[in-house]
């Protein structure tokens, strides 16, 4: 279909698309943010209550390839408002989970959800947007989901202490169907970007199973154990470090996401100098490293050192992540399989997500916080070396870039 030219429809495609995902970290990571208050005032264990975010993850990564396939032949709208009201509904169930085992039941199924908005969300942006438009807008979008935690972040003291941690998933689902009720009057109800679905030109597998893709790939892994375990622990690290109350030590989230906003402009400008996602991916990764080191360093001495090395680490995963996911699939918009392709690669970010956040909370309780440090350091040190080694890979494969 033709391309969105009209700057002002743009804009609001954009800005609806934005908001979007940012209602949909609200109903995604409010687990991990309250995490702290659940273990306290629960009493259960904090790796039993993980186990909840570590099934969302998969369920997460499995439905990105179901979505990713329904994103390239059904209407993406109709995937979204699926996938907000589900989602909206299991917020509500939560509070009234009398165990971590029901706990982990509702949030599986959350994580399945929540994999029908990202996928057809891609779409839309490749169908209704150039080159240009479309990197913005993918910029847009992930500051919608920084956005998102930050909101998460400053308010569930707050409304922890109005209402409990329950409350937090209440406010979440009604946030979800809200944004529903935009999506049923929005002006994208008819034909939201069908277009025809243009036959593919070779199997994704062949596109992927390449070893430039699969080192990328496991790139892509690395960033989300990165990205969402360093986010969902570094409030529970800091409380148990130096002894704060849940309340402070949630609030001490705020600045990473705060960081991601920052690192994924900087990203984009990088990636618009050097449209090359290993280049771009390993100029950032060199803040990881620094970032890592910092918070092994700083470990029980400094708090402020400690959060500023988290922000700086996480921060630069969302940059990458941003990359690697969100402006990567764009190379491969001719092949009409550009959901598919998100979607796998979305997938493979929630692998390291899931591996990571009942990985790390188990590595904690075994060894205690700095051998968790030292192996963000390592991983990050990974993510540069594999990134340095496809350079020439990705540039011989796409010329242009």
């Amino acid at each position: 279909m033709n391309k969105l030219t009209d700057r002002r429809t743009v804009r609001q495609v954009s800005l609806l698309i934005a908001v979007t995902y940012l209602v949909s970290y609200l109903t995604r990571v409010n687990f991990g943010a309250v995490i702290l208050e659940m273990v306290r005032s629960t009493g259960f264990e904090k790796s039993r209550l993980s186990a909840a975010i570590t099934g969302a993850f998969i369920t997460y990564g499995a439905g990105q390839l179901i979505s990713g396939w329904c994103g390239d032949h059904m209407q993406p709208r109709t995937l979204i408002l699926a996938g907000l009201l589900t989602s909206s509904l299991l917020n509500v169930l939560i509070p009234f989970c009398a165990s971590p085992a029901a706990m982990t039941a509702v949030w599986c199924v959350n994580g399945l959800a929540q994999a029908f908005l990202w996928p057809p969300l891609v779409r839309l942006m490749a169908c209704l947007f150039s080159g240009e438009d479309y990197r913005r807008a993918t910029v847009w979008v992930h500051w919608g989901a920084s956005c998102g935690t930050i909101l998460l972040y400053l308010l569930s003291p707050l409304l922890i202490s109005l209402g409990g941690w329950q409350l937090v998933f209440r406010f979440s689902a009604a946030c979800g169907i809200a944004m529903a009720l935009v999506w049923l009057r929005s002006p994208l109800r008819a034909g939201a970007a069908a277009g025809s679905v243009q036959s593919e030109k070779a199997s994704v597998a062949s596109l992927l199973l390449t070893p430039l893709m699969l080192a990328l790939i496991l790139v892509i892994i690395f960033v989300g154990a990165l990205r969402d375990g360093v986010t969902t622990w570094m409030p529970t690290y800091i409380g148990e470090t130096y002894q704060l109350g849940s309340g402070a030590a949630i609030l001490t989230g705020v600045v990473m996401p705060l960081f991601g906003i920052a690192c994924q402009q900087i990203a984009s400008l990088i990636y618009r100098r050097y449209p090359s996602p290993p280049l771009s991916s390993l100029l950032i990764s060199v803040v990881s490293l620094i970032s890592a080191l910092m918070i092994l360093l700083a470990a029980g001495r400094s708090t402020a050192f400690s959060v500023l090395g988290a922000a700086a680490l996480t921060g630069s995963m969302y940059g990458m992540n941003m990359i690697l996911i969100g402006l990567l699939p764009a190379n491969f918009r001719d092949t009409g399989s550009v959901s598919t392709i998100s979607g796998i690669l979305n997938a493979c970010v929630y692998i390291g997500s899931a591996l990571s956040t009942y990985g790390f909370a188990r590595l904690s309780e075994a060894v205690g916080w700095n051998a968790v440090a030292l192996l963000w350091l390592g991983l990050s040190a990974a993510c540069a070396l594999l990134c340095l080694l496809c350079v020439p890979a990705w540039k011989r494969r796409f010329p242009q870039s």
